[in-house]
């Protein structure tokens, strides 16, 4: 039972260091702190470090496994949405409402099609479908609060991130390579901003993962008032899932913290909380390595690979269509880039790819639409998964 519990400890140990690492070293910041949680996971699994000595050993383990992932998504989700700015919506551009409604137009064209192409070779097709419009409309966070209140299967849930991770990545490094001039070119309009301009503080102080100073006196009591808030949300979820179903059903629970945590945004001295975005990523890293280190190489099989293929088929689809939705509207190359990060990758790739581009102006759209994308993410997922099922 040693090796257990050491391997739990370093479910907690590992995010700290890549945390670490992303505040030291620009390539960790390019590549993504959810990435490299994906990798370190997979890469304990390929190395054999999760097989015990006895069945029992293993249940044990799986029980405490499972336990772990259930407690790190819903606190996570309140964490990340209380430093939200909702309201910024009210001031964003037409181009970039534009380019939100059509970015979801294009996931959800894309999920539905590719459902109906690979429903028969995909175990669970219609709740995978809910989890991959959670994942690409908002983040890993929808996406595991999906494939908990959905109760797919961990193996599969594992199988979908990976192949997820393999796909995405190099669209990622694409991007960073110098992938934007090419929709610069497919895309040849002018970015508009607020009366002529965007104000460059509330860019800078609108980035995400910022990490630095999380420990800080001036920080740590405001992080901890955000967590013991996530707490009662859980409670209450938890207490009108109990009332309305007689059961911990997680899909009510998962709702019911996304509507209170969103609500709770919108009062400022729950929006000023410092650091509770990073502490939710924290959160959400330790899910990303326990969830990757359940990957089994002898899963991926023929039947897999369809999985792959789904995931591709979302991705090619969505991006074309998204761009032929935008080039309608007439929306600037940079402005498409940061707003399919933000909805694909989640807000915090934005900042990379923005910067990537040296447009500041930009920024603020594409982290916008992210965080619209995690309000609206599980509830799209849902949904899809109620339709199609």
């Amino acid at each position: 039972m040693v090796k257990v519990y050491i391997i739990l400890a370093c479910y907690i140990i590992f995010p700290i260091l890549i945390i670490e690492a992303f505040k030291r070293w620009t390539i960790v910041q390019k590549i993504g702190t959810v990435v490299l949680a994906y990798a370190v996971g997979i890469i304990a699994s390929l190395c054999g470090v999760f097989e015990f000595a006895t069945p029992e050993i293993a249940t044990s383990f799986g029980k405490m496994q499972s336990m772990m992932m259930n407690v790190a998504v819903p606190l996570a989700i309140p964490l990340m949405l209380f430093n939200c700015d909702f309201k910024l919506w009210t001031k964003a551009l037409p181009k970039t409402a534009w380019a939100l409604v059509g970015g979801l137009v294009a996931i959800l064209i894309s999920v539905i099609s590719g459902y109906f192409i690979f429903r028969m070779h995909i175990p669970d097709a219609a709740n995978v479908s809910g989890m991959m419009t959670g994942i690409y409309t908002g983040g890993t966070m929808n996406f595991t609060a999906l494939g908990n209140a959905l109760q797919v299967d961990k193996t599969v849930i594992s199988i979908v991130l990976a192949f997820e991770m393999v796909i995405t990545t190099p669209y990622i490094f694409f991007l960073l390579g110098g992938g934007y001039k090419i929709f610069r070119k497919l895309l040849p309009y002018k970015d508009i901003t607020h009366k002529g301009r965007m104000d460059e503080d509330v860019v800078e102080t609108n980035d995400v993962e910022n990490y630095r100073g999380m420990f800080e006196k001036k920080n740590f009591w405001g992080m901890m008032k955000g967590l013991g808030l996530s707490i009662i949300f859980l409670a209450v979820g938890a207490g009108l899932a109990l009332l309305i179903t007689g059961t911990l059903n997680e899909l009510v629970v998962i709702l019911t913290i996304t509507t209170l945590s969103i609500i709770a945004s919108f009062f400022k001295k729950v929006r000023e909380l410092p650091k509770t975005f990073e502490l939710g990523m924290f959160f959400i890293l330790i899910f990303s390595v326990i969830v990757a280190s359940m990957f089994d190489i002898h899963s991926v099989n023929g039947g897999s690979l369809y999985i792959g293929g789904f995931v591709l088929w979302i991705i090619g689809v969505s991006v074309g269509l998204h761009l032929l939705l935008c080039r309608v509207a007439k929306v600037s190359g940079d402005l498409f880039c940061v707003c399919q990060v933000g909805l694909l990758c989640s807000p915090p790739f934005v900042p990379p790819i923005a910067g990537a581009m040296k447009n500041k102006k930009v920024l603020i759209s594409g982290i916008v639409v992210g965080l619209v994308g995690y309000a609206i993410g599980t509830y799209l997922g849902a949904l899809l998964a109620w339709v199609l099922g």
